[in-house]
């Protein structure tokens, strides 16, 4: 009667790259909380950087660079950048993997082409393959929104319609990586020479829509 909706059921490999993926923003999400305790530790011993901003090399020689007053201050300090330096080293060793998994067969067309937008590198590139999986389950743009969660909430009642802020229902981690990369769509930004050469190769009409 129509009334079965079909499930699209991803292939194991889809499911490991995606659960890899998960991983990779999880290590940054960590490395991002260790910064901020830093941060937060040194402020409460009244030291803060005006020099300008955080975590440049220069941010990181004037912390590197600091001598507490008491020995395990010093000590807290160490662990901090310790923690600091292996989440580095491991993010930076995922996101060598994750280019070199877009590179595979299976991958390479489609992450390409999703690259001609503006904002789409190859994280969110193949996030979007991996947890979309089949884009022809979505027939319109609505479909796609309502999916991520993107549309207004509703609470209606007789002739009166109240709209809220989005429902933030379904995929949160690729509903962040959209919303990153909307930001760049903002505004006009001239093609940049980066971009362009992404889209080197691509089918005219591709980059034409993209723009």
């Amino acid at each position: 009667n129509g009334d079965l909706t079909e499930v699209y059921v991803p292939t194991k490999k889809d499911e490991s790259v995606r659960d890899y993926l998960r991983m990779y923003e999880d290590s940054k999400t960590d490395l991002k909380r260790v910064k901020q305790r830093l941060l937060h530790f040194l402020l409460r011993r009244r030291l803060r950087y005006t020099e300008g901003k955080n975590w440049t090399q220069k941010h990181k020689a004037w912390i590197r660079s600091l001598e507490m007053e008491y020995p395990i201050d010093q000590e807290t300090l160490s662990e901090y950048l310790s923690q600091i330096a292996d989440l580095e080293e491991r993010c930076q060793r995922i996101a060598c993997r994750i280019e070199e998994i877009a590179e595979g067969e299976e991958y390479r067309n489609r992450v390409a082409a999703l690259k001609a937008f503006k904002g789409i590198e190859t994280l969110i590139a193949l996030s979007l393959i991996v947890e979309i999986c089949d884009f022809r389950r979505f027939a319109a743009a609505s479909q796609f929104m309502a999916f991520l969660g993107l549309v207004p909430s509703e609470r209606s009642s007789g002739n009166k319609r109240r709209l809220g802020g989005i429902t933030k229902a379904g995929n949160s981690h690729l509903r962040k990586l959209l919303v990153q990369s909307a930001w760049h769509y903002q505004s006009y930004q001239a093609t940049s020479a980066r971009l362009m050469k992404r889209r080197v190769g691509l089918e005219s009409s591709l980059v034409s829509y993209a723009n």
